[in-house]
């Protein structure tokens, strides 16, 4: 009797089963290794968040151009272009002052990308097919990224980011100099 109620009990409880797979990531730390320091002197202007999808395929040919075989990855990017002002770049002889009128005179430096990066969090592979007769190339993820970096960089340049950058900075700067007591501003562009 006390053998039928134990097993009554053990058998009324929901019996757990262990997935049929499991998946665990591990991350081994490593030391990490200062490779540089650098002053940032930008004065960031615009920003551009954009996606793309890219497509690279690997066309491949065995047994003389018989068979043909392919190796594809379908990406989805998102990122940002920025744009602004190396203010690095300004020289002493770029600005003159005349301290008795309030005024001043500043030559700054052409406007560029300052970087165009991916959001690694966002970014991820769509599909990745690799033919049974193809040679995977683990390297083609890594060249759908830079094309994508490329691409985006491309599209903001297309949509006139460097003028909405030169417009912004100088607004800003002339804010900065209205703010430091400077009456007449005048500004100027370095070539590129």
């Amino acid at each position: 009797m006390i053998l039928v109620f134990v097993l009554g009990a053990r058998v009324s409880r929901p019996i757990a089963f262990a997935p049929a797979t499991t998946s665990r990531i591990e991350v081994k730390p490593t030391p990490n290794v200062l490779l540089a320091i650098r002053e940032l002197s930008r004065l960031e202007t615009e920003s551009y968040h954009m996606e793309r999808v890219i497509e690279l395929t690997d066309e491949q040919t065995k047994l003389y151009g018989l068979l043909k075989a392919r190796d594809a990855v379908l990406l989805v990017a998102v990122g940002d272009v920025i744009a602004g002002v190396d203010m690095k770049k300004l020289r002493d002889e770029d600005v003159a002052t005349d301290w008795p009128t309030r005024g001043v005179k500043i030559t700054l430096p052409a406007p560029e990308v300052l970087s165009a990066t991916l959001d690694n969090a966002k970014t991820h592979v769509f599909s990745r097919n690799t033919d049974l007769l193809a040679t995977r190339k683990e390297e083609l993820e890594g060249l759908a990224r830079a094309e994508a970096e490329a691409s985006m960089k491309k599209a903001a340049l297309d949509q006139q980011l460097l003028d909405r950058a030169r417009a912004s900075a100088e607004r800003a700067v002339t804010a900065l100099l209205r703010s430091l007591g400077f009456e007449r501003i005048e500004i100027a562009w370095a070539s590129k």
